[in-house]
């Protein structure tokens, strides 16, 4: 049970942080600012696909639908949320965050100590 509430928060999370009006404004730090945009992107993916996991979400299902969430979010991001910009790099560093959260090390409902 607290593993789903732990996925559940984690797509919430998720789902705040990409489509939130406005995303907070990391463009004042050249070259750190898009480091740390891309660093969002792959920990957010990241915690959705380790708590998916944790979960017990089929790991196919899992990677499919997160990696059609990566491309979907940056397509609605440009066309439909007028504060946003989709980044195809952002997507790709999604798929990051899917690939380093399915490499976590997870046990049946605990962290691996």
């Amino acid at each position: 049970m607290r593993a789903r509430l732990l996925f559940a928060a984690a797509v919430l999370v998720q789902l705040v942080v990409l489509y939130a009006p406005r995303a907070p404004s990391t463009d004042q730090v050249p070259l750190v600012g898009p480091v740390v945009d891309k660093l969002v992107h792959l920990s957010v993916f990241a915690l959705v696909a380790w708590t998916g996991r944790r979960a017990g979400a089929p790991v196919r299902v899992l990677v499919v639908v997160l990696l059609a969430h990566a491309v979907v979010s940056e397509l609605l991001q440009h066309w439909v949320l007028p504060n946003r910009s989709g980044d195809p790099l952002d997507a790709l560093a999604d798929a990051a965050g899917v690939l380093v959260g399915l490499l976590l090390p997870v046990r049946r409902g605990r962290l691996v100590a």
